[in-house]
């Protein structure tokens, strides 16, 4: 989600430029006809029937054509200000091609070229993420620095210039990072045992504290402070050169105050309301999965304007709709992504989802998608997952992160809630068609830092432990693995060390990491190890063996439940693995019942993690673990 800031200043400012563009725009509507953009910028063959929305003057009454006769328009509609015109294609081209889209007014008439490419071979990306994967969360503007060129408030200083170094020393400035510094840490990221990088999203993102990406104003535009699609486009080829993935974020909620369509409207249905005159953003997620609830108590989470301030799209408009689809079906294609993380997804209507991830998947059948559903509750962060059903339509949606479990850390390594309190939400699991699916962590960039909130190392490990070893995609956020500490946006978001230009530490490399920095990192890159190499803690299902105030033990095991369509890495791919978190201030024991578990039966050989002792009986294992330790091994 997106950091606050002056909306209603920035606002006021967009409205007094957008009106005297606007009046330009009058005084030369009768006068002259253009085409000044067309979206999406170019389509594919093999795809559905695009709906251009062409941008320019003078477009009332125009007469449209496409110079290829077999392209046909079934519809067109044209804003009455001239400004904004819809083309319905009946189709997409059959072979790749560029035509000449032409209008016509009477004695005038404007062209534009527009071209039709072949699709990339199914190689090129699109493989998705699975359970198999550990994600590393990137925000882009705050992790390296590339490209020295790009950087200040305008995306034309030098990283070294006066105006650079202003900007990045605002905590919500632009700080300079961009793909091109993502790409040349791509080492450091296989170092850790990174198989899937999510960046934050990459549309055009005008306005002065807009880094974070989720304010668009060009929703078809790389922005220029992050590089340019040929820069996108080649970290995702680095990417799957080394066997990794990408993810891109996605946010068809809402654009930013400054986008141009706030003060011209592509139709009057475009946004949900205008900056005057519209609802306020609320959250009420549970209204939305509840059947007794009227519409009344729903409308401010599916209509409002987040924050007060973010315009909402209509979703519901069959314009809107079809841009939004084929918006993001353009990014997947251009970049080969292999999977999308779905900003605010509770607040566009279920039935806008089932369509959108119909397409997608229709045309990209291995792309997975994991959607922002902020509740603790896993009733309601269920609803929201691939063939639920019961508070409506099926979204579609692969799966929501795990926010339950985020939640039931927090209580329990940040709060001192017992850790059975993890068990517990493992038991809401049922409700998930798919639990092997979600996306657990421990922070990420809209919550403080987890060792901002947990000052104990030792703690810290049993934390990541569990994060590393549960089911599910775990979800690291850059940073993590070397303890950065944060509060609050925006102090969640500093910059990651070493990656600027004039920084005084270089955590990207060993030596340049302190001796906690180090201990973090080689924790957290050993636990993605030992996932890597076992194909039970990626693929295996979960059992509790025991959970109360201090311990809790699973057993991953690939002969129970194991996770579909999840491919371990590791040779080893079959066998079972014992967890045994124990968390406290001195060492303690604790016999585990086996019978009638699937440790039943269990040898332990000597541990693959920790200096705790393990042995086991016929009927159970016993366990004699320090004061905040973890024990991970295998059994045979």
């Amino acid at each position: 989600m997106p950091g606050r800031m002056n909306w209603r200043r920035l606002l006021a400012f967009a409205v007094l430029l957008q009106a005297s563009v606007i009046v330009a725009f009058g005084q030369t509507t009768e006068r002259k006809i253009s085409i000044q953009k067309i979206d999406p910028p170019n389509w594919w063959v093999q795809m559905p029937a695009p709906m251009l929305l062409v941008r320019g003057e003078g477009l009332s009454g125009a007469k449209f054509s496409l110079s290829d006769p077999g392209l046909r328009i079934a519809k067109t509609v044209v804003s009455d200000n001239g400004h904004w015109a819809q083309l319905w294609l009946t189709k997409t081209a059959t072979r790749p091609e560029t035509v000449t889209i032409r209008a016509v007014r009477g004695g005038e008439s404007a062209e534009a070229k527009y071209s039709f490419g072949a699709r990339k071979p199914a190689s090129a990306g699109f493989a998705g993420f699975s359970s198999a994967d550990v994600m590393y969360l990137i925000m882009t503007d705050r992790f390296a620095d590339g490209d020295l060129k790009n950087d200040g408030l305008h995306a034309q200083d030098a990283a070294t210039s006066a105006a650079a170094e202003e900007e990045r020393a605002k905590p919500r400035g632009w700080h300079g990072g961009d793909y091109r510094g993502i790409e040349q840490h791509l080492d450091y990221l296989q170092q850790l045992g990174v198989t899937t990088v999510w960046v934050t999203p990459p549309y055009e993102n005008l306005g002065a504290e807009s880094y974070h990406g989720y304010h668009a104003t060009d929703m078809y535009r790389v922005d220029p402070h992050w590089g340019s699609m040929e820069d996108l486009q080649a970290l995702a080829a680095a990417l799957h050169k080394r066997e990794m993935k990408l993810v891109l974020d996605d946010v068809p909620n809402h654009v930013g105050p400054l986008n141009p369509w706030v003060t011209d409207e592509p139709t009057p249905s475009w946004f949900h309301g205008t900056v005057e005159h519209h609802i306020a953003g609320e959250t009420n997620f549970e209204a939305l999965i509840d059947p007794h609830t009227p519409e009344r108590d729903r409308v401010g989470t599916l209509d409002g304007w987040f924050v007060d301030s973010l315009p909402d799209m209509d979703t519901d408009d069959a314009a809107v709709a079809r841009y939004l689809r084929q918006n993001e079906v353009w990014w997947i294609e251009k970049t080969g992504a292999d999977g999308l993380r779905i900003d605010t997804f509770p607040y566009v209507g279920r039935e806008f989802w089932h369509e959108y991830m119909a397409e997608i998947h229709a045309l990209y059948p291995r792309l997975t998608e994991v959607g922002e559903v902020s509740n603790a509750d896993p009733v309601i962060n269920s609803s929201f997952a691939d063939g639920v059903t019961r508070a409506g339509v099926d979204t579609g949606l692969y799966t929501p992160f795990d926010y339950p479990a985020y939640w039931a850390a927090q209580d329990t390594f940040v709060k001192g809630a017992p850790m059975k309190h993890l068990a517990e939400v493992l038991g809401q699991d049922t409700l998930y068609p798919h639990p092997d699916r979600l996306v657990p962590f421990l922070d990420n960039h809209d919550q403080k830092r987890i060792a901002e909130q947990v000052t104990d190392a030792s703690l810290r490990r049993v934390a990541f432990a569990y994060l590393m070893t549960s089911r599910g995609t775990p979800q690291l956020y850059a940073g993590d693995e070397i303890a950065m500490k944060g509060g609050d946006d925006p102090d969640n978001r500093r910059d990651f060390p070493g990656g600027f230009p004039g920084d005084a530490q270089n955590a990207f490399t060993q030596a340049g990491r302190t001796k906690e920095q180090q201990a973090e990192f080689e924790w957290v890159a050993g636990l993605a190890k030992l996932r890597r190499e076992h194909g039970a803690l990626e693929c295996g299902g979960e059992q509790v063996l025991a959970a109360n105030a201090d311990w809790l033990v699973t057993l991953r095991d690939m002969g129970h439940q194991r996770a579909e369509g999840c491919e371990p890495k590791g040779a080893n791919q079959s066998g079972r693995v014992i967890v045994a978190l124990h968390r406290g201030s001195g060492a303690a024991a604790l016999d585990v019942p086996t019978k009638q578990t699937w440790a039943e039966s269990c040898r332990v050989p000597r541990p693959l993690s920790g200096d705790g002792l393990v042995s086991a009986s016929g009927d159970g294992i016993h366990l004699s673990l320090s004061g905040n330790d973890v024990l991970i091994a295998e059994c045979q």
